[in-house]
């Protein structure tokens, strides 16, 4: 569950990743975005066993082969994040789902081995949108399709763990059993649908090989924990949940360092922090103070200087109401493809 300060995140990457070697990469760079694209590169799959096909987008890239290459190619974006940023900055969407998918086509765009073929490809029939396919790229496997998310969800407290329906988001709007059906059964079979053979076509390519990629974090009840969803990687990013009335014992239980909120758009990398941007515990008392009762779920995380003296991320936690999940609210957390 949470980690200690001995502990990595990233640390132990599986298999089914081509850069296990790279898994620390991302806690050192300085600028946020970079952060951000190493972190959806080199993060572990949250799923190690799951109904659709999984692949990495880079497996067959020529980076896949010499990932010091990868690694030089990202230190030189830290080193002058203009081109990454203004490609960002094209498409200033601030759901998490959508700045995730950007940060992929960027790489893939750069990627050696990989040709990106389209992006975030529309399927219509009869002047309806049937969905889109994330990603169409040719690499030395041939052509691939691949459905890419990033999801956090939030285990439960009396429901069985190993079954992934029980897993909610933060916001009760989805559920992990619902999003990996969801995948499973309808974007990944997209590709091989009659419509989108017309628009492949138009693009000179016949039925790809689909298969998703799905990161994020899972996020454990602080209380009384919980198994992990069946499926899950062992090595996938994870943290605690705690009920607002819980606060003060969960700090008390931790490591010391300084807490404090992380913004939504900040919710991928391990969070940097700058001493001027460093929260007072009385900034983080009063915070918390001001919070309502039936506040939605923050994302908070313990900060603690390096080596270097740099204040990087040790945990992350969900602070959600004594309430959480309503029972309102649970009976709307259906089947979705919201992205966070």
């Amino acid at each position: 569950m949470g980690e200690t300060d001995g502990q990595r995140q990233t640390s132990g990457m599986g298999s089914v990743h081509p850069f296990p070697t790279l898994a620390t990469l991302p806690d050192q760079f300085r600028h946020d975005s970079v952060r951000d694209l190493a972190w959806a590169l080199l993060s572990p799959a949250l799923m190690r066993h799951c109904a659709g096909a999984q692949r990495h987008p880079l497996a067959a890239s020529a980076w896949a082969d010499a990932p010091e290459a990868l690694e030089a190619w990202l230190r030189a974006l830290d080193h002058d994040p203009a081109p990454l940023d203004a490609w960002l900055a094209q498409r200033g969407s601030r759901r998490l789902g959508l700045y995730y998918e950007r940060l992929w086509h960027f790489a893939l765009i750069a990627a050696p081995g990989i040709e990106l073929l389209a992006s975030n490809l529309p399927i219509r029939a009869a002047g309806r949108t049937l969905g889109e396919l994330d990603v169409l790229l040719r690499d030395r496997t041939g052509v691939q399709h691949l459905e890419l998310a990033i999801k956090l969800y939030l285990g439960p407290e009396q429901d069985a763990g190993e079954q992934a329906e029980h897993w909610l988001g933060p916001g009760c709007h989805d559920r992990l059993g619902s999003k990996l059906a969801h995948l499973a059964n309808h974007q990944l079979p997209m590709a091989a649908h009659p419509e989108t053979r017309t628009a492949l076509a138009a693009l000179g390519i016949d039925t790809p090989r689909s298969h998703l990629w799905l990161g994020g974090y899972l996020f454990y009840p602080w209380s009384m924990g919980c198994a992990s969803p069946m499926g899950a990687a062992a090595d996938h990013l994870r943290g605690y949940w705690v009920r607002q009335s819980d606060w003060a014992g969960f700090v008390a239980s931790r490591p010391v360092g300084h807490w404090q909120p992380l913004p939504r758009e900040r919710w991928l990398a391990p969070a940097r922090v700058e001493q001027a941007q460093l929260w007072s515990a009385a900034q983080l008392e009063q915070w918390l103070g001001l919070l309502e009762p039936q506040a939605a779920a923050r994302l908070l995380v313990r900060v603690a200087p390096d080596t270097e003296g740099v204040w990087t991320e040790r945990e992350r936690v969900f602070l959600v109401s004594d309430q959480w999940p309503a029972p309102a609210t649970l009976g709307t957390a259906v089947a979705t493809n919201a992205s966070i």
